[in-house]
């Protein structure tokens, strides 16, 4: 059997760039690359050597999308919470679900667009 790993999820959002500088913030990723995609519209690639964001934004509407249709939510791990949760809340953003269990403490937030994202720490 092959091993894998998840290289990167795409996501499309309304403001690239934003999401783009939350990234960065909260993780400490970097922009890897950035140019013209499908139908118009821009995209930003954020993250590390090995994994990464592709923040997707396009002329077509989107308000249709709807949390959990088909994506439940982004898993993202951090060395330190309470300074992540800093930067969600002041990004604006509000965290919630807020909970201790093995193997690690986590939160969740929505972006702008209405994606959640599950903040975690094994710390």
């Amino acid at each position: 059997m092959t091993k894998g790993r998840i290289e990167h999820v795409n996501l499309t959002v309304s403001h690239i760039e934003r999401s783009s500088a939350l990234m960065q913030q909260l993780l400490g990723w970097h922009e890897r690359w950035r140019g013209p995609s499908q139908n118009g519209g821009e995209t930003i690639h954020v993250g590390e050597a090995n994994t990464y964001i592709a923040f997707y934004t396009d002329r077509r509407d989107h308000a249709g999308q709807q949390k959990g249709r088909p994506l439940n939510h982004v898993g993202l791990l951090v060395d330190d919470l309470d300074a992540a949760e800093r930067v969600v809340v002041d990004n604006g953003l509000k965290p919630f679900g807020h909970d201790d269990y093995d193997p690690g403490r986590r939160f969740y937030f929505f972006d702008w667009d209405g994606i959640e994202f599950e903040v975690v720490s094994y710390a």
